[in-house]
């Protein structure tokens, strides 16, 4: 067959190509574009105190923006300009003034709210940033340690999760967990491992006074903020110490732990069967393993939706490379389903386990010897 033909044959058998399809993909393209874009303009809003602004004063012109929040007028129109395009404020022609709508407001103001997503954005935004260190590992097999990435990543991430934990831990969540809560409030040990920047240590060690707790990080930068952040809290009874997940310390006085808690980590260890045999070591024969985990079903069909789309993306850029800069590196992936994390426990000698509750962004997890 010549050169001509072969062009001819591979021609014809080339799909037909439906135009209003194509169209319709570049211009969904064109809003991904603007939505990538957006991270750092709500990241920008965030930090410049633009959203706050408007959340206290109402339909406001740039430049009552600018003056109010010390910033350079043309910063202010174009980022308000953006944001009227996206719907995150309106725009009202007639008066020239945008407003942010009341229930934009909680969700990016208020960072109590189990709404609030400034530090989704941040933490979207910081990951996107070491971008080029992923491409580098994706091409050499190698990883990309969590302590490697932008302090976005790590402030990002606290003030992502700390408004779930806040609206949840507590209330719902603990009380989920068989026998737990009145261990607590008598006096319980817990073990907090992988904690960060200790908001959950924090919040379980103000609500249950008469427990002791012992939160842990591999980054000795996350500890010293988990030790700031205990002392502004007054909380004395909590300490935080740098350990991986595989050698946090022993209970003091060869104790038991009653609780060991994991907050949205073990996907991310290297070693994560390795992290289930320590826990086993170290946690009473009636004690109780809770591991918060992204939410996430255990086939591939059923994370295709928009929090499953996000936490792909993470697992890409984040979470999967910061397991395989690891020992072992077993990349479970961020969605890696109940399934998967119940083959983790009964690895490392857990016998029972049951998924407690969950919220759109969180399962939460039951294990026991």
């Amino acid at each position: 067959m010549s050169t001509t033909e072969t062009a001819a044959s591979t021609s014809a058998d080339a799909p037909a190509i439906d135009t209003d399809k194509l169209m319709g993909f570049v211009f969904r393209a064109v809003d991904e574009v603007g939505a990538t874009l957006n991270a750092a303009l709500v990241v920008m809003g965030d930090k410049l105190g633009y959203y706050r602004d408007l959340a206290a004063h109402g339909p406001t012109t740039p430049a009552q923006l600018a003056e109010r929040t010390q910033t350079a007028e043309p910063y202010a129109r174009e980022w308000l300009n953006a944001q009227a395009a996206g719907a995150y404020v309106t725009y009202d022609p007639s008066t020239k003034r945008y407003m942010l709508p009341p229930e934009h407001a909680l969700a990016m103001t208020d960072a109590d709210s189990p709404a609030f997503l400034p530090g989704f954005f941040q933490i979207a935004l910081g990951t996107v940033h070491d971008t080029q260190h992923i491409v580098d590992a994706a091409r050499s097999g190698a990883g990309y340690g969590w302590h490697q990435h932008d302090s976005d990543v790590h402030v990002g991430c606290e003030r992502f999760f700390r408004p779930s934990y806040h609206a949840n831990l507590v209330g719902s969540w603990i009380p989920a967990l068989e026998g737990v809560q009145p261990k607590l409030e008598a006096g319980a040990l817990v073990a907090d491992v992988g904690c960060g920047h200790g908001a959950s240590t924090i919040l379980l060690a103000k609500a249950f006074p008469n427990s002791t707790f012992i939160g842990s990080d591999y980054h000795a930068e996350s500890i010293r903020t988990a030790r700031a952040r205990a002392a502004e809290a007054g909380v004395d009874n909590v300490r935080f110490e740098v350990a991986s997940a595989q050698d946090f310390g022993a209970a003091p006085g060869g104790q038991r732990f009653d609780l060991v808690a994991m907050f949205d980590c073990l996907h991310d260890m290297g070693d994560p069967v390795g992290a289930a045999q320590r826990v086993r070591e170290v946690i009473a024969q009636n004690g109780t393993w809770m591991i918060v985990e992204p939410m996430a079903g255990d086939h591939v069909e059923d994370n295709l939706n928009p929090v499953g789309r996000a936490y792909y993306g993470f697992s890409t850029l984040l979470c999967t490379p910061s397991s395989l800069s690891q020992e072992v590196g077993l990349a479970l992936g961020t969605q890696a389903g109940p399934a998967r994390i119940r083959d983790v426990t009964a690895a490392g000698g857990f016998t029972r386990f049951r998924s407690v509750a969950e919220t759109p962004f969180n399962r939460v997890i039951e294990a026991r010897p």
